[in-house]
């Protein structure tokens, strides 16, 4: 059935038309542990505040995010957590701060935010990370409600705070933010998402059939996102207003991808926001020392849903899930709207899969915010994981079969276009919090991949991944020479037998988090890689033939590619 004939179907309805569609697609219960929680285990004690004012303050349900990255080189992931602040009252003494975790290498994490300089007590929402200096150390820019901040990394396990000399101190509501090389000169350029136009001076109560309850996106004008082009001597230049067309109108921003999803050599973008249409930028490379970008949402498919209704857009992820070549984009969105998946055909057009694909009648019951492509078991195959979790905190006042706390959600991909949902009761797909952000990362090394949630007033929840490593795997670290020495943008191809897949190094995704930037690829029970492919943003392309699995690699540009030790 046609999503324009399920749109008329009141609401009521609806849901049992989903269900009965859904009774082709799968849902796999596991007894075993696939996911588990191991938080407490590895010294994970921080606890995030969006403020608790009890005011309902409009900036605070979009949550914090956070994720995983190297940040002193040392070849194990660390975690960076970004938290809110208290706003009201003489609680304003309290001051929570963004923490820093060092991997121990050992499964455990040690808490080195002092040491490192990095804990912000600004009212933080999300973070990027990549090299902008190409100095070879991973760099940190962390969106605020308030002016944002950028970290350099010394090299030294510590940083400094040099915003004010690298001119990015966006000073709207930022939320998701990414780095990526989009007119390829070598350096990492920085896009960052806006919400809206809000001070708390201005904030207005907002009731539902007499209930207070958070206002919604429109109660605050949008503001045009921020777009910074990197100068090369550690500098940016704010070039938003020739970045996007003129008659371009400002949305409620909230998740970030880039991609070349029209594979044509060049970065594109594609931004999630809240019950506005989605953005689809398609580069058309540089002119003039500036990149040239056309706005493309409505004629590509990927500015509304297929029933031609904005939905509530959170967050966004670039992926290819079918193994053709071609990035797919998936997107969060409100309860009872349905978490989309939209198929690229051929680079110029993508058609809504969410129901055919299975995700429809499962997503439609949970309000989603991070979301991610990645393959969880090593099939060969990119699932997908959604962060759940409410914005009321008083929903059940006003429906009461809805809970503020949320399961989160695992799609395995069966391979042939359609996802089954994972079900487990004992591990921590069983956990029910108020979640946001979702990282993905191999942090404990072991050849598979592992997930950090943020959540909302509470303490993160770090999932380790305990089934994926049964199949082979291997990871690939890209470091450019030409192109930005994070490797940003560059294009993976493996191949195993008859098996081929694509990745590309993404910053990003997700809502308000950052990635392991290792590129991972499962290969099943494949005993070697028969070739693997990188495609530099440049156009320089390094092969490596006959490689074994569950291995990690490291390919310099226009090296030959070697395992790591």
């Amino acid at each position: 059935m046609p999503k324009t004939t399920l749109n008329r179907i009141p609401p009521l309805y609806r849901s049992l038309v989903f269900a009965l569609i859904s009774l082709q697609y799968c849902t796999i219960a596991v007894t075993e542990p696939i996911f588990v929680d191991v938080t407490e285990s590895a010294g994970i004690t921080f606890v995030h505040t969006d403020g608790r004012s009890g005011l309902r303050l409009f900036n605070e349900f979009l949550g914090s995010g956070g994720g995983f990255f190297d940040y002193d080189g040392d070849g194990d992931l660390d975690i960076y957590l970004i938290n809110g602040a208290i706003q009201t009252g003489d609680e304003q003494e309290q001051t929570p701060h963004n923490v820093l975790y060092r991997n121990n290498g050992d499964t455990t994490f040690t808490d080195v935010t002092k040491e490192a300089g990095v804990g912000s007590t600004a009212y933080g929402v999300g973070a990027a990370v990549g090299d902008y200096n190409n100095d070879g150390d991973i760099d940190i820019y962390i969106t605020n409600f308030g002016e944002d901040q950028l970290y350099r990394n010394n090299g030294n396990g510590t940083f400094t705070d040099v915003t004010a000399h690298a001119q990015v101190n966006n000073p709207n509501w930022g939320t998701s933010c990414a780095f990526a090389d989009v007119d390829n000169d070598g350096h990492l350029d920085l896009y960052v998402a806006n919400y809206a136009a809000y001070a708390l001076k201005d904030d207005t109560r907002c009731e539902e059939r007499g209930v207070h309850v958070y206002c919604g996106p429109h109660a605050y004008r949008a503001v045009h996102d921020t777009f910074y082009k990197n100068n090369g001597d550690g500098t940016f230049t704010d070039i938003s207003a020739s970045f996007r067309p003129p008659d371009l109108i400002p949305q409620h921003g909230l998740g970030v991808t880039f991609g070349d999803y029209d594979a044509d050599g060049d970065t594109d973008l594609y931004v999630a926001n809240d019950q506005d249409p989605n953005f689809l930028f398609q580069n058309g490379g540089s002119g003039n020392f500036l990149p040239n970008f056309s706005e493309v949402a409505l004629i590509s498919g990927v500015c509304y849903n297929d029933m031609g209704k904005e939905e509530a857009g959170m967050g966004t992820d670039f992926g290819d899930y079918d193994n053709d070549g071609w990035l797919d984009l998936t997107v969060s969105n409100y309860q009872t709207e349905t978490n989309t998946v939209y198929h690229n055909h051929d680079g110029t057009f993508f058609t809504d899969n969410t129901i055919t694909s299975g995700i429809a009648e499962v997503t439609h019951g949970y309000l989603g915010w991070g979301i991610k492509f990645f393959d969880y078991d090593n099939d060969g195959h990119q699932d997908i994981f959604v962060a759940n979790g409410h914005l009321m905190d008083n929903i059940t006042s006003l429906e009461e079969h809805i809970a503020y706390p949320q399961r989160n959600l695992l799609f395995r991909n069966l391979g042939d276009g359609r996802f089954a949902t994972v079900v487990s009761e004992t591990d921590g797909l069983a956990l029910e919090k108020v979640s946001r952000g979702a990282a993905i990362g191999d942090y404990d090394n072991d050849g598979d991949l592992d997930i950090l949630v943020t959540n909302c007033n509470q303490r993160p929840d770090l999932l380790q991944n305990a089934i994926g490593n049964r199949n082979n795997w291997i990871q690939v670290q890209v470091v450019g020479q030409n192109s930005n020495r994070s490797g940003i943008g560059a294009k993976i191809k493996v191949v195993t037998g008859a098996h081929v897949q694509y990745w590309e190094v993404q910053s990003g995704g997700s809502y308000l988090s950052f990635h392991d930037s290792r590129a991972h690829f499962g290969v099943g029970k494949a005993e070697q890689i028969d070739l693997l492919e990188i495609r530099w943003l440049n156009g320089h392309i390094d092969r490596g033939t006959h490689l074994l699995v569950n291995r990690r690699f490291i390919a310099v540009e226009g090296n030959a590619i070697v395992p790591m030790r």
